[in-house]
């Protein structure tokens, strides 16, 4: 199973890592299943940007990103090279290790779980 460290850009969250993640898995899910807050005003269908995150470390073990993705990470707060969305980032096989970090969720106005 794939293991998903999360750690934070507001360095007052401690970082969190999820073990025992199936491959099939988004990032998205696995902050839904663990009560990790990132926003999602679009219920993970890829159409905004507000579940934005960076990965650090695993990317080539995540579905790559397409065309879409990257239009919608260019409206995101603060974009990077290692930007993703988190509905996007499909986790391809169960013995990955992925780095994420979490913006600072204060500033999306965004659906909480």
């Amino acid at each position: 199973m794939a293991t998903v460290r999360f750690i934070f850009e507001d360095t007052k969250i401690t970082p969190v890592t999820i073990e025992h993640v199936e491959a099939g898995y988004s990032i998205l899910e696995v902050t839904e299943d663990h009560d990790i807050h990132l926003n999602h005003n679009c219920g993970g269908v890829c159409a905004c940007s507000t579940c934005h995150v960076y990965i650090h470390k695993g990317e080539d073990l995540l579905e790559e990103i397409s065309e879409k993705e990257e239009d919608f990470i260019d409206r995101a707060i603060n974009p990077r090279l290692e930007s993703r969305l988190g509905c996007q980032c499909i986790i391809l096989e169960d013995d990955a290790y992925i780095e994420v970090e979490i913006p600072d969720q204060s500033r999306i106005i965004g659906h909480e779980h």
